[in-house]
């Protein structure tokens, strides 16, 4: 580094302005490392964060939490990392003030990157070493960034929240960042059908695509039958709701069977209803399952995965963008313009 200063995108909440600007270059702490951004996703949170839907914290603040990169320098306390490795960051960590800080899992009020503190929409980040993972020779820096949320939190959701077992019936509502690689991850994890739900025929392509077995539109297909009808009539064990529309959580939990699963991954203001009644959701044993997030474990998981072939992520970035077109990125993203599955900023 021979300068004092770095380009980020601030994002200002008294006008909900995004803007690229000249400042400081954050230093490490003790037990910090300093990484040099190489990728950063843009995920619809913060699109939402932008637009006022999800609260900001902070007056000003640097959003970005799906970043990928170069180390370029560690904190005096740092055991085994050292400048030059490649990593990925998880973004999460404990607020530091409830009883449960022990781990993320289980601390009452978890914090992310470029909502609590500076993310990586910038030049260089800083953050704690416990957050690194190494990313793989031949692993391309974009596809590692992606997996910081995109396809971390949907692999945790379907694998660990929901407990997906080899053999059983799978259903993803909502086909888009995330949705695409929880089809992709239902079928890693060996799951013997699995059904995709969307409204917009692209989405229902790229499922086909990523190995949905069928692809559903919600608006003119009786989607419940039609999994009955695949199924013997008895249901999937496992759904997964990934685009936050409440009647796709309905229709979700209404394909399940006795004892299946429904977890919920998407977020969005919409109230929930789950059925008419409670006689059904009762005698069927259902679950519903709220899901955000993941552990440093699963980041770990997803980077030999792709470093073995196992899991394809490239048709997942749509297209990299430099840091001077972020706020054009957001744009793209909320208009869901050209349908994009990620759009990643190279700062």
């Amino acid at each position: 580094m021979t300068t004092p200063t770095m380009r980020a995108a601030r994002f200002f909440r008294a006008d909900r302005q995004l803007r690229v600007a000249e400042v400081p270059v954050p230093q490490p702490g003790p037990s910090d490392v300093l990484v040099r951004v190489e990728a950063c996703g843009i995920c619809l949170s913060d699109v939402h964060m932008i637009d006022g839907t999800l609260d900001c914290p902070l007056e000003e603040v640097t959003p970005g939490h799906e970043p990928a990169g170069t180390i370029a320098r560690v904190g005096a306390d740092v055991p085994y990392w050292q400048p030059g490795r490649r990593v990925v960051i998880a973004p999460g960590r404990a607020c530091g003030s409830c009883r449960h800080c022990g781990d993320v899992q289980g601390c009452l009020a978890p914090q992310t990157m470029g909502q609590n503190w500076d993310g990586a929409w910038a030049q260089y980040v800083v953050t704690p070493f416990q957050t690194l993972v190494e990313v793989p020779d031949g692993v391309p820096i974009e596809q590692a960034a992606i997996c910081a949320d995109a396809v971390a939190t949907p692999f945790s959701g379907i694998v660990e929240r929901g407990g997906l077992r080899p053999g059983e019936r799978a259903g993803v509502w909502g086909v888009g960042g995330l949705g695409v690689h929880a089809v992709q991850i239902a079928r890693l994890a060996g799951a013997s059908l699995v059904v995709a739900v969307d409204p917009l025929d692209s989405a229902r392509r790229r499922a086909l695509e990523a190995g949905a077995d069928h692809a559903f539109d919600p608006t003119t297909t009786d989607v419940p039958e039609q999994v009955r009808r695949l199924t013997d009539g008895e249901g999937l064990d496992l759904t997964a709701e990934l685009s936050g529309a409440g009647r796709a959580l309905a229709q979700a939990v209404s394909c399940l069977g006795r004892y299946g699963r429904a977890v919920v991954i998407g977020m969005s203001p919409q109230p929930v209803h789950l059925a008419e009644n409670t006689i059904l959701f009762a005698y069927y044993n259902h679950s519903v399952l709220g899901h955000d997030g993941y552990t440093r474990r699963h980041l770990t998981q997803l980077m030999r995965l792709l470093a073995a072939g196992r899991l394809d992520l490239s048709r997942s970035v749509s297209e990299v963008l430099p840091l001077e077109e972020i706020a054009r990125g957001v744009e793209r993203l909320r208009t869901k313009e050209s349908d994009p599955v990620r759009l990643v900023v190279r700062p």
